[in-house]
């Protein structure tokens, strides 16, 4: 039985539950023989039998059925820790019996490590109505763990037993504050930035320790996490600090600094004009220079739409396209551009004036010699203008080697 399922796989213990309704037993196939197992009173006179029990039997039992089989297979569950994601799911049980019974086992049976190798499937069986006991018992035993009895939790590869977990860790004030920073600013997960973040910042608030969180906030690679640091540098008195944000890279970052340094008289726009002036400016500031200036700036960023690094063409022709500034005749050469996210930003900047694209340059680049980026860009401007346009270049494209391409020309073609 323990080589078969794995107590941290919700969805193993899950899935042996599911079959319920469609017959006697929910079992996979490959968990047991597929001999005929006993009825429902033979069953239940066996488990009110003196003799051992194997733990497959057990777990069929559980999930069998008939009400009083769970109900008298709970009462043997006893010493079978393997058995307890099930009895969580009994927890849940429709019938009050079976549902009381194994809320008792689960009492029991649980403490602080079982606690945390159960998580996920306590959270998972959550979801089903019944289920508030489970997680009550779960959240009164993690508030009395050892804090290092948690660790596994925060880490966990399921985004959801990661955001309880720190929930509860800053609803009992259990992390410091850098600990809440460095989990805002190293998890993927943005319910846990974000709550992190946030308790982190109210924390040194109210203390002045605001050197403690904004290390990993500021050096975050997650843009919300930056951009709640930068907010954050106004009531900490350190607003100077935001003017290096306003070329970040996440447009959200770039928005909080431009509005922390405003709060300080501070005029963004005299500075990311400067930055693009310079030989080698930063992507960031062109693409801000486009959010805060006007069309005025936009003869320095066609300028840049010829700089040699790729990146700065990009934010460039996005700029434009901010600026509603964009001349297909300009920018069509730059579909060929070797850089794909040159061609993607050209490719957006040029879809509301497709037609104004020649079809037959646009169909030459559908061709097997182009780069795969330039093929994609042609296709959606062709595909764009819709009718017998889109047709051709479908069709054109029905027996391309590329996947994604063929994919995309049959799904035109089924539209019309």
């Amino acid at each position: 039985m323990r080589d078969v399922l794995d107590v941290r796989d919700p969805r193993a213990w899950l899935g042996l539950d599911e079959g319920v309704r469609a017959g006697e037993f929910c079992c996979p196939p490959d968990m047991v023989a597929r001999e005929r197992m006993p009825g429902a009173r033979e069953l239940t006179g066996i488990l009110r039998g003196p003799g051992p029990l194997a733990e497959s039997l057990l777990a069929l039992a559980l999930c069998h059925r008939d009400g009083r089989v769970r109900r008298a297979a709970l009462d043997r569950t006893a010493g079978h820790p393997v058995l307890l994601p099930l009895v969580v799911l009994r927890c849940a049980d429709w019938a009050a019996p079976v549902r009381d019974r194994a809320r008792q086992r689960l009492a029991e049976g649980l403490d602080a490590p079982t606690a945390v190798s159960l998580a996920p499937i306590i959270l998972r069986v959550g979801r089903r109505n019944r289920a508030d006991f489970a997680i009550g018992l779960l959240d009164e035993i993690l508030r009395r763990a050892p804090l290092d009895r948690l660790a596994p939790l925060w880490s966990d590869a399921d985004r959801a037993v990661r955001r309880h977990a720190y929930r509860l860790a800053v609803e009992e004030g259990r992390l410091s504050l850098a600990e809440l920073a460095r989990a805002a600013a190293r998890d993927t997960d943005a319910v846990v930035q974000t709550l992190c973040a946030d308790a982190a910042l109210a924390g040194a608030a109210r203390s002045g320790a605001y050197d403690e969180v904004f290390g990993p906030l500021l050096g975050a690679r997650s843009p919300r996490a930056r951009s709640a640091g930068v907010t954050a540098l106004r009531p900490a008195g350190r607003a100077e600090l935001a003017v290096r944000f306003l070329a970040d890279r996440a447009a959200v970052v770039r928005a909080c600094a431009r509005y922390v340094v405003r709060q300080q008289g501070i005029d963004p726009l005299p500075l990311y004009r400067a930055w693009c002036a310079v030989p080698e400016p930063v992507p960031g500031a062109v693409i801000g220079l486009a959010e805060c200036g006007g069309r005025a700036d936009a003869e320095v960023l066609w300028t840049l739409v010829g700089h040699p690094a790729g990146a700065v063409r990009a934010r460039a022709v996005a700029g434009l396209r901010t600026l509603d500034v964009t001349d297909v005749r300009r920018l069509r050469p730059l579909l060929e551009d070797p850089v794909a996210g040159v061609v993607r930003e050209v490719t957006a900047a040029l879809l509301p004036s497709a037609e104004l694209v020649p079809e037959e340059w646009l169909t030459e680049r559908l061709g097997a010699r182009w780069l795969r980026p330039v093929r994609i860009a042609a296709f959606r401007l062709l595909d764009a203008r819709g009718g017998d346009v889109r047709r051709r270049a479908a069709e054109a494209l029905t027996d391309d080697p590329d996947g994604k391409l063929r994919g995309w020309a049959e799904h035109a073609v089924r539209r019309g």
